[in-house]
Protein backbone atom coordinates (compact mmCIF):
# COMPACT_ATOMS: atom_id res chain seq x y z
CA UNK A 1 0.00 0.00 0.00
CA UNK A 2 1.58 3.30 -0.67
CA UNK A 3 2.42 5.49 2.07
CA UNK A 4 0.95 8.49 0.99
CA UNK A 5 -2.36 6.86 2.65
CA UNK A 6 -1.16 7.19 5.72
CA UNK A 7 -1.71 10.70 6.17
CA UNK A 8 -5.60 10.53 5.02
CA UNK A 9 -6.02 7.55 7.43
CA UNK A 10 -4.66 9.66 10.36
CA UNK A 11 -6.87 12.29 9.77
CA UNK A 12 -9.98 10.03 9.49
CA UNK A 13 -8.94 8.68 12.86
CA UNK A 14 -8.40 12.16 14.26
CA UNK A 15 -12.09 13.07 12.67
CA UNK A 16 -14.09 10.04 13.90
CA UNK A 17 -12.34 10.54 17.58
CA UNK A 18 -13.20 14.07 17.53
CA UNK A 19 -16.78 13.22 16.86
CA UNK A 20 -17.03 10.50 19.65
CA UNK A 21 -15.77 12.98 22.13
CA UNK A 22 -18.26 15.83 20.64
CA UNK A 23 -21.23 12.72 20.53
CA UNK A 24 -20.10 12.07 24.48
CA UNK A 25 -20.46 15.87 25.60
CA UNK A 26 -23.62 16.20 23.73
CA UNK A 27 -24.86 13.41 25.80
CA UNK A 28 -23.34 14.58 28.47
CA UNK A 29 -25.33 17.60 28.20
CA UNK A 30 -28.40 16.05 27.08
CA UNK A 31 -30.18 15.95 30.68
CA UNK A 32 -29.25 19.33 32.13
CA UNK A 33 -30.95 19.24 35.57
CA UNK A 34 -31.98 15.94 36.10
CA UNK A 35 -34.05 16.19 33.09
CA UNK A 36 -36.37 18.66 35.08
CA UNK A 37 -37.72 21.07 32.30
CA UNK A 38 -38.94 24.03 33.32
CA UNK A 39 -37.56 27.03 35.78
CA UNK A 40 -36.78 26.37 39.51
CA UNK A 41 -38.95 29.24 41.09
CA UNK A 42 -36.92 30.64 43.79
CA UNK A 43 -38.56 32.87 46.44
CA UNK A 44 -37.14 36.38 46.54
CA UNK A 45 -38.03 37.91 49.84
CA UNK A 46 -37.68 41.37 51.12
CA UNK A 47 -34.67 40.85 52.95
CA UNK A 48 -30.95 40.54 52.20
CA UNK A 49 -29.33 37.33 54.13
CA UNK A 50 -32.09 35.09 52.40
CA UNK A 51 -31.16 36.37 48.96
CA UNK A 52 -27.85 35.94 49.09
CA UNK A 53 -27.89 32.35 49.59
CA UNK A 54 -30.84 32.50 47.23
CA UNK A 55 -28.49 34.00 44.36
CA UNK A 56 -25.83 31.67 45.69
CA UNK A 57 -28.11 28.74 44.87
CA UNK A 58 -29.35 29.72 41.43
CA UNK A 59 -25.74 30.47 40.83
CA UNK A 60 -24.73 26.81 41.59
CA UNK A 61 -27.75 25.19 39.72
CA UNK A 62 -27.43 27.17 36.60
CA UNK A 63 -23.92 26.87 35.60
CA UNK A 64 -23.02 23.76 37.93
CA UNK A 65 -26.35 21.42 36.80
CA UNK A 66 -27.75 23.42 33.91
CA UNK A 67 -31.15 24.15 35.49
CA UNK A 68 -33.06 27.45 34.54
CA UNK A 69 -34.22 29.45 37.55
CA UNK A 70 -36.35 32.46 37.95
CA UNK A 71 -37.99 34.07 41.37
CA UNK A 72 -41.06 35.86 42.36
CA UNK A 73 -40.45 39.18 44.56
CA UNK A 74 -42.48 39.42 47.76
CA UNK A 75 -42.97 39.32 51.53
CA UNK A 76 -42.60 36.27 53.93
CA UNK A 77 -46.35 35.29 54.32
CA UNK A 78 -47.69 35.61 50.65
CA UNK A 79 -44.87 33.41 49.58
CA UNK A 80 -45.51 30.67 52.11
CA UNK A 81 -48.83 30.89 50.77
CA UNK A 82 -47.28 30.73 47.09
CA UNK A 83 -45.24 27.63 48.41
CA UNK A 84 -48.53 25.88 49.44
CA UNK A 85 -49.85 26.35 46.39
CA UNK A 86 -46.86 25.43 43.76
CA UNK A 87 -46.12 28.74 42.68
CA UNK A 88 -42.92 28.63 44.46
CA UNK A 89 -40.48 25.67 44.24
CA UNK A 90 -37.51 26.95 46.56
CA UNK A 91 -37.67 29.04 49.87
CA UNK A 92 -33.88 29.51 51.31
CA UNK A 93 -34.44 30.48 54.65
CA UNK A 94 -37.53 29.67 56.23
CA UNK A 95 -37.08 30.32 60.42
CA UNK A 96 -38.39 27.28 62.16
CA UNK A 97 -39.45 29.24 65.22
CA UNK A 98 -41.42 31.81 63.61
CA UNK A 99 -43.90 29.87 60.46
CA UNK A 100 -47.39 30.97 60.71
CA UNK A 101 -50.24 28.16 61.78
CA UNK A 102 -50.89 27.50 57.88
CA UNK A 103 -47.13 26.47 57.04
CA UNK A 104 -47.25 24.30 60.11
CA UNK A 105 -50.52 22.42 59.24
CA UNK A 106 -49.11 21.85 55.46
CA UNK A 107 -45.58 20.65 56.42
CA UNK A 108 -47.32 18.05 58.42
CA UNK A 109 -49.74 17.04 55.61
CA UNK A 110 -46.81 16.34 53.18
CA UNK A 111 -47.71 19.37 51.03
CA UNK A 112 -44.14 21.39 51.26
CA UNK A 113 -41.36 19.92 52.88
CA UNK A 114 -38.32 21.14 54.60
CA UNK A 115 -34.65 20.64 54.63
CA UNK A 116 -31.77 20.46 56.59
CA UNK A 117 -30.80 24.14 57.90
CA UNK A 118 -29.05 26.17 55.86
CA UNK A 119 -27.73 28.04 58.81
CA UNK A 120 -28.66 27.19 63.03
CA UNK A 121 -26.67 29.77 65.00
CA UNK A 122 -28.20 33.07 64.58
CA UNK A 123 -28.41 34.90 67.98
CA UNK A 124 -30.70 37.72 69.14
CA UNK A 125 -30.36 39.77 72.43
CA UNK A 126 -28.72 42.40 74.41
CA UNK A 127 -25.48 43.64 73.01
CA UNK A 128 -22.49 46.03 74.11
CA UNK A 129 -19.24 46.74 72.33
CA UNK A 130 -16.86 44.26 73.25
CA UNK A 131 -14.42 47.68 73.71
CA UNK A 132 -16.23 48.49 76.68
CA UNK A 133 -15.68 45.19 78.29
CA UNK A 134 -12.26 44.05 76.88
CA UNK A 135 -10.47 47.40 75.63
CA UNK A 136 -9.29 48.11 72.65
CA UNK A 137 -5.66 49.75 72.70
CA UNK A 138 -5.44 50.13 68.72
CA UNK A 139 -8.11 52.55 69.52
CA UNK A 140 -7.03 53.44 72.90
CA UNK A 141 -9.85 52.46 74.44
CA UNK A 142 -9.81 51.11 77.83
CA UNK A 143 -12.02 48.56 79.66
CA UNK A 144 -14.46 50.65 81.13
CA UNK A 145 -16.61 47.71 82.59
CA UNK A 146 -14.41 44.73 82.89
CA UNK A 147 -16.50 42.65 84.92
CA UNK A 148 -19.77 42.87 82.66
CA UNK A 149 -20.97 39.65 81.47
CA UNK A 150 -24.51 39.00 82.16
CA UNK A 151 -27.75 41.23 82.33
CA UNK A 152 -27.72 40.44 86.02
CA UNK A 153 -24.37 42.96 86.11
CA UNK A 154 -25.54 46.04 84.34
CA UNK A 155 -26.95 47.87 87.31
CA UNK A 156 -23.42 48.32 88.78
CA UNK A 157 -22.64 49.73 85.54
CA UNK A 158 -26.03 51.50 84.55
CA UNK A 159 -24.25 55.33 85.07
CA UNK A 160 -22.11 54.38 81.83
CA UNK A 161 -25.45 54.04 79.64
CA UNK A 162 -26.57 57.56 81.20
CA UNK A 163 -29.92 58.59 79.44
CA UNK A 164 -29.08 62.06 78.51
CA UNK A 165 -33.24 62.99 78.78
CA UNK A 166 -32.80 61.37 81.89
CA UNK A 167 -29.48 61.15 83.47
CA UNK A 168 -30.41 59.42 86.75
CA UNK A 169 -30.53 56.61 84.76
CA UNK A 170 -28.85 54.78 82.39
CA UNK A 171 -30.57 54.50 78.76
CA UNK A 172 -31.72 50.57 76.99
CA UNK A 173 -31.98 50.22 73.05
CA UNK A 174 -35.20 48.58 73.17
CA UNK A 175 -36.32 46.85 69.62
CA UNK A 176 -38.07 48.69 67.11
CA UNK A 177 -41.48 49.44 68.62
CA UNK A 178 -44.59 47.82 67.17
CA UNK A 179 -42.35 44.72 67.08
CA UNK A 180 -42.79 41.68 68.55
CA UNK A 181 -39.14 41.68 70.33
CA UNK A 182 -40.07 44.93 71.91
CA UNK A 183 -42.95 43.32 74.22
CA UNK A 184 -40.56 40.49 74.76
CA UNK A 185 -37.67 42.96 76.09
CA UNK A 186 -40.29 44.75 77.97
CA UNK A 187 -40.70 41.37 80.41
CA UNK A 188 -36.62 41.01 80.44
CA UNK A 189 -36.54 44.60 81.89
CA UNK A 190 -38.51 44.14 84.20
CA UNK A 191 -37.67 40.33 85.31
CA UNK A 192 -34.39 41.15 85.37
CA UNK A 193 -35.02 44.40 87.57
CA UNK A 194 -33.55 46.68 84.50
CA UNK A 195 -36.23 48.73 84.89
CA UNK A 196 -35.38 50.42 88.14
CA UNK A 197 -31.90 51.46 86.64
CA UNK A 198 -32.80 51.85 82.70
CA UNK A 199 -34.77 53.61 80.90
CA UNK A 200 -36.71 51.69 77.78
CA UNK A 201 -36.01 53.66 74.82
CA UNK A 202 -37.67 52.09 71.50
CA UNK A 203 -36.70 53.55 68.12
CA UNK A 204 -39.17 53.98 65.52
CA UNK A 205 -37.10 52.25 62.66
CA UNK A 206 -34.39 49.64 62.27
CA UNK A 207 -32.23 52.20 60.63
CA UNK A 208 -32.89 54.47 64.01
CA UNK A 209 -31.90 51.11 66.15
CA UNK A 210 -28.68 50.61 63.83
CA UNK A 211 -27.72 54.18 63.72
CA UNK A 212 -27.52 54.35 67.51
CA UNK A 213 -25.35 51.58 67.71
CA UNK A 214 -23.05 52.79 64.98
CA UNK A 215 -22.76 56.56 66.13
CA UNK A 216 -21.68 55.06 69.81
CA UNK A 217 -19.20 52.70 68.20
CA UNK A 218 -17.61 54.95 65.91
CA UNK A 219 -16.78 57.32 68.86
CA UNK A 220 -16.13 54.73 71.09
CA UNK A 221 -18.74 55.28 73.46
CA UNK A 222 -20.62 52.98 75.77
CA UNK A 223 -24.22 51.49 73.95
CA UNK A 224 -26.62 48.72 75.53
CA UNK A 225 -29.46 47.77 73.15
CA UNK A 226 -31.27 44.82 71.64
CA UNK A 227 -30.08 43.32 68.33
CA UNK A 228 -29.76 40.26 65.83
CA UNK A 229 -28.72 38.76 63.40
CA UNK A 230 -27.87 38.02 60.59
CA UNK A 231 -27.50 41.49 59.99
CA UNK A 232 -24.93 43.33 57.99
CA UNK A 233 -23.59 45.37 61.49
CA UNK A 234 -22.78 43.03 63.39
CA UNK A 235 -20.76 42.01 60.25
CA UNK A 236 -18.78 45.34 60.65
CA UNK A 237 -18.98 46.03 64.63
CA UNK A 238 -17.12 43.84 67.18
CA UNK A 239 -20.63 43.66 69.65
CA UNK A 240 -20.76 41.26 72.71
CA UNK A 241 -24.11 39.43 73.50
CA UNK A 242 -24.69 39.16 77.57
CA UNK A 243 -25.53 36.29 79.13
CA UNK A 244 -29.30 35.69 79.78
CA UNK A 245 -30.76 32.27 81.90
CA UNK A 246 -30.69 29.88 79.18
CA UNK A 247 -33.36 29.61 76.77
CA UNK A 248 -36.59 27.43 78.11
CA UNK A 249 -39.59 26.86 76.18
CA UNK A 250 -41.99 27.14 79.09
CA UNK A 251 -40.64 30.29 80.16
CA UNK A 252 -40.94 32.04 76.89
CA UNK A 253 -44.25 30.52 76.76
CA UNK A 254 -45.00 32.79 79.83
CA UNK A 255 -42.85 36.00 78.62
CA UNK A 256 -45.18 35.52 75.77
CA UNK A 257 -48.16 35.73 77.88
CA UNK A 258 -46.97 38.90 79.20
CA UNK A 259 -45.70 41.14 76.86
CA UNK A 260 -49.38 43.39 77.40
CA UNK A 261 -48.79 43.04 81.59
CA UNK A 262 -44.42 43.27 81.35
CA UNK A 263 -44.98 43.85 85.31
CA UNK A 264 -46.62 41.00 85.83
CA UNK A 265 -44.10 38.24 84.77
CA UNK A 266 -42.17 36.43 87.00
CA UNK A 267 -39.91 34.57 84.09
CA UNK A 268 -37.33 35.93 81.72
CA UNK A 269 -34.82 33.91 79.75
CA UNK A 270 -32.85 33.62 76.39
CA UNK A 271 -34.58 34.12 73.28
CA UNK A 272 -34.16 30.35 71.17
CA UNK A 273 -30.99 30.23 68.41
CA UNK A 274 -32.75 30.98 65.15
CA UNK A 275 -32.51 28.08 62.97
CA UNK A 276 -33.47 28.67 59.10
CA UNK A 277 -34.06 26.02 56.46
CA UNK A 278 -34.18 25.55 52.84
CA UNK A 279 -38.39 24.95 52.02
CA UNK A 280 -39.39 22.92 48.90
CA UNK A 281 -42.46 23.73 48.09
CA UNK A 282 -46.02 21.72 46.95
CA UNK A 283 -44.90 21.50 42.84
CA UNK A 284 -41.06 20.02 43.27
CA UNK A 285 -41.15 18.61 46.64
CA UNK A 286 -42.19 15.50 45.09
CA UNK A 287 -40.53 15.74 41.55
CA UNK A 288 -37.20 17.77 42.05
CA UNK A 289 -33.85 15.90 40.81
CA UNK A 290 -32.16 13.87 43.47
CA UNK A 291 -28.40 15.69 42.73
CA UNK A 292 -30.61 19.52 42.83
CA UNK A 293 -32.20 18.43 46.37
CA UNK A 294 -28.57 16.83 47.44
CA UNK A 295 -27.46 20.03 46.52
CA UNK A 296 -29.87 22.07 48.59
CA UNK A 297 -29.73 19.49 51.42
CA UNK A 298 -26.48 20.19 52.34
CA UNK A 299 -26.13 23.81 51.51
CA UNK A 300 -25.32 25.76 54.99
CA UNK A 301 -23.57 28.72 55.78
CA UNK A 302 -22.59 29.97 59.05
CA UNK A 303 -24.23 32.84 60.23
CA UNK A 304 -21.09 34.67 61.00
CA UNK A 305 -20.13 34.31 57.27
CA UNK A 306 -23.63 35.75 56.32
CA UNK A 307 -22.89 38.85 58.41
CA UNK A 308 -19.56 39.19 56.86
CA UNK A 309 -21.47 39.31 52.83
CA UNK A 310 -23.98 41.61 54.80
CA UNK A 311 -21.23 44.37 55.81
CA UNK A 312 -19.91 43.53 52.41
CA UNK A 313 -22.78 44.79 50.50
CA UNK A 314 -22.93 47.72 52.93
CA UNK A 315 -18.75 48.68 52.65
CA UNK A 316 -19.28 48.24 49.16
CA UNK A 317 -22.62 49.73 48.08
CA UNK A 318 -22.96 46.57 45.82
CA UNK A 319 -26.12 44.04 45.86
CA UNK A 320 -26.82 40.48 46.80
CA UNK A 321 -25.63 38.99 43.58
CA UNK A 322 -22.56 40.79 44.29
CA UNK A 323 -22.35 39.47 47.92
CA UNK A 324 -23.02 35.91 46.23
CA UNK A 325 -20.09 35.81 44.49
CA UNK A 326 -17.87 37.10 46.67
CA UNK A 327 -19.19 34.53 49.31
CA UNK A 328 -18.26 31.37 46.62
CA UNK A 329 -15.09 33.57 45.45
CA UNK A 330 -13.48 34.14 49.01
CA UNK A 331 -14.82 30.73 50.64
CA UNK A 332 -14.48 27.75 48.57
CA UNK A 333 -14.01 25.67 51.49
CA UNK A 334 -17.70 26.66 52.73
CA UNK A 335 -19.50 25.62 49.72
CA UNK A 336 -17.65 23.21 47.50
CA UNK A 337 -18.55 20.58 50.53
CA UNK A 338 -22.05 20.88 49.31
CA UNK A 339 -21.42 18.68 45.62
CA UNK A 340 -19.97 16.59 47.32
CA UNK A 341 -22.65 13.86 46.27
CA UNK A 342 -22.72 15.40 42.52
CA UNK A 343 -20.68 14.31 39.48
CA UNK A 344 -17.60 16.25 40.00
CA UNK A 345 -18.19 17.78 36.25
CA UNK A 346 -20.89 20.08 38.73
CA UNK A 347 -17.66 21.52 40.72
CA UNK A 348 -15.83 21.86 37.75
CA UNK A 349 -18.14 23.90 35.72
CA UNK A 350 -19.01 26.06 38.67
CA UNK A 351 -15.36 26.94 39.59
CA UNK A 352 -14.85 27.79 35.65
CA UNK A 353 -17.85 30.04 35.57
CA UNK A 354 -16.06 31.85 38.91
CA UNK A 355 -12.86 32.72 37.28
Amino acid sequence: MSTSTYPLRRLLVGVIALSVLIAGLALAQDDPCGGFDRPIMFAELDYDSVNILTEVARFVLEEGFGCATDAIPGTTLPLLQGSIRGDIDVTMEVWTDNTPDFWREELAAGTVRELSPVFDDASQGFFVPRYLVEGDAERGIEALAPDLRSVFDLPQYAELFRDPEQPDKGRFYNCVIGWYCEGVNNVKMVVYGLDEYFTNFTPGTGVALETTMETAFVRGEPWLGYYWEPTGILGRLDMLRLDEPPYDEACFEHMDSMTDTPERATEACDYPVVVAVVALGANFADVAPADVEAFLDAMYVPTALINEMLAYMEENDVGTDAAAMELLRSNPDAWTPWLAGADTSVLERVRAALD
